[in-house]
């Protein structure tokens, strides 16, 4: 606990509720003063530049329709760089109009926009008019009203080639007086780019606000995309309809800091990690659930071509994994009380249910070994939290083109219905061990070059293992080591409570609603009371732990006396 004995206070700064997010989300006042915090010596301006932009291989929409789309009231749809939808104006887009975490790749006119971590993982923090810039914290963004609207938009003009509106939208796309061929080419592809992404919204968000600010079924999202609209057929458009579920489980977005250090990852726990193979089936999982194309394409016997239309870009991931590691906690920038933090430090080691502490759960200890980088232990338990995210984990799909597919030699082939977990770690890990595999595709391997494989990549599989026979008890979560926790709010996997100070309360005090947005509780430590936005999170409680919104479990410490909990929160502002 190095970091937890170190304090880090600045001179004190006044306490008030700032300027947050209006109800559009994007403020049309003057931006507010903007302080980088400190995250470590290694997480300087270049880095931050290429985290906000780095291309990962993600493909949502092509640059030139984004730029021509436009809102129902009739304004660029990439006006206010997608504030009003939570995204924070990028300083590094090159006047590109993009936030934060939104990628360019491609050639000169034919870019494809993408999204990359950092659109998920960058936050601001308001306090006395200062914004304060998180770099890795859990976004506050409005990714299902975002999804919505940019299908809407698209919507609009995919009408045939007689509309007006797609004759103006083809004439900003192309040009003026577009030659007809190209016209009827854009018709085709606007058409088949929104079959898809409707049949998404159709079937996984269909309800308004289902995610709200800050959340988001990624699980679902992730399942939904890979085994509804990439492994259908052809001659639909590679839509399976009936895969697509209702993505209905939804978490708040991780911290990234030390993520490359736990010796387990995603929220039930079930992934290994801790070194750079098991990093990027981490992150190759996440690009196919963000708008990455990929096609696999049988060559026989099982086996198949996973790189022959797969957006993937392997580099791309393996730079942003680099910069996640340079990525520290955020110190906290505002005063602290150092005798009421040494106070706080003996309540982090006094027992509380079960006989186990804070620091039984949450102190750096060392981890399983998987690399030349020590890990950190991730104990996973069962605290009694809302349990939704592993009814996603069990769903039953049709596998599409990726029936009889088998990774190995001796790999049982795939049947017609395996679990939507089970068809993506056939399609991660196949993906890597064919970009491993110098010959590619140019056949099926043989069992020889096979074995190699299959040993030198073993550790793969623990990345997605059977999850009857190796996964945590139903309804077990991770838990992390809490460095810059102060900045990760709102709280449990599925942002329920607002506040360290509301998690130390039972359940049944917690708040029922609050209203989410960006200003800041240095007291409570937390999601603000008072926000400028309309946007409110609905809780339920313990009897009902499995919406996918309960507050319920873990009440930890919240025995301990008022006393007690203030010096607690004291030191949890130092970690």
């Amino acid at each position: 606990m190095s970091r937890a004995l170190t304090f880090r206070a600045m001179a004190a700064l006044a306490l008030s509720t700032a300027l947050c997010l209006p109800n559009t989300i994007a403020s049309a006042q003057a931006p507010a003063p903007l302080v980088y915090l400190e995250q470590g010596s290694a997480w300087q301006t270049a880095q931050r530049a290429s985290f906000y932009t780095q291309d990962q291989g993600s493909q949502m929409i092509p640059f030139a329709w984004m730029k021509a789309l436009t809102g129902p009231d009739g304004k660029p749809f990439l006006s206010d760089q997608l504030q009003r939808y939570g995204y924070l104006a990028n300083p590094y887009n090159n006047g590109t109009g993009l936030p934060i975490g939104f990628t360019l790749a491609g050639i000169s006119g034919s870019e494809v926009v993408g999204m990359n971590c950092a659109a998920c993982h960058t936050r601001d923090i308001a306090v006395a008019g200062t914004r304060y810039r998180v770099d890795g914290g859990p976004a506050l963004s409005d990714f299902q009203n975002f999804l919505t609207d940019m299908v809407d938009a698209v919507g609009r003009v995919a009408k045939g080639t007689g509309d007006p509106a797609f004759l103006a939208f083809a004439t900003a796309v192309l040009g003026p007086n577009p030659d007809p061929v190209a016209v009827a080419e854009l018709n085709l592809s606007v058409a088949q780019w929104y079959s898809r992404e409707n049949a998404i919204r159709t079937g996984a968000y269909p309800n308004p606000d289902m995610w709200g600010l800050g959340r988001l079924d990624a699980v679902s999202m992730i399942f939904d995309r890979l085994t509804g609209v990439d492994i259908g057929p052809s001659s639909n458009n590679y839509i399976i309809q009936s895969n697509i579920m209702l993505a209905d489980a939804p978490v708040r977005y991780p911290f990234l800091w030390n993520a490359s250090r736990q010796d387990r990852t995603q929220w039930p726990g079930f992934a290994a990690n801790g070194n750079s193979l098991l990093g990027l089936a981490r992150n190759l999982g996440e690009v196919y659930g963000v708008f990455g194309t990929f096609h696999p394409v049988s060559k026989g016997r099982g086996y198949y071509d996973f790189l022959a239309d797969n957006s993937a870009d392997f580099g791309g991931l393996g730079k942003l994994e680099t910069l996640i590691t340079q990525i520290g906690a955020p110190a906290w920038p505002w005063q602290i009380d150092p005798a009421l933090a040494q106070q706080g430090a003996a309540v982090w080691k006094k027992p509380s249910l079960g006989n186990q502490s804070c620091a039984t759960c949450h102190d750096q200890k060392p981890g399983a070994f998987r690399g030349l980088t020590p890990t950190w232990a991730t104990p996973i338990q069962n605290v009694g939290t809302d349990t939704r995210e592993w009814d996603i984990l069990g769903r039953v799909v049709n596998s599409g083109s990726l029936t009889g597919g088998k990774l190995f030699f001796f790999s049982k082939p795939l049947p017609a219905n395996a679990t939507a977990f089970e068809l993506l770690g056939f399609s991660v890990v196949g993906s890597i061990v064919q970009q491993a595999n110098p010959f590619k595709s140019k056949a099926a391997p043989s069992a020889k070059n096979n074995a190699t494989l299959q040993a030198s990549l073993s550790d793969l599989t623990g990345a997605f293992p059977d999850l009857k026979a190796a996964a945590p008890t139903t309804g077990s979560y991770e838990s992390r080591v809490l460095y810059g926790i102060w900045a990760a709010a709102p709280y449990l996997h599925n942002g329920s409570v607002p506040t360290l100070a509301d998690l130390l309360k039972p359940a049944s005090q917690r708040p029922e609603r609050f209203k989410m947005g960006r200003n800041y509780d240095l007291t409570k430590i937390g999601i603000a009371a008072e926000q400028d936005g309309n946007y409110v999170t609905a809780t339920t409680g313990c009897d009902k732990p499995n919406s996918g919104k309960s507050r319920c479990g873990h009440e930890f410490g919240t025995e301990f006396s008022d006393t007690e909990k203030t010096a607690l929160l004291e030191f949890l502002k130092m970690l």
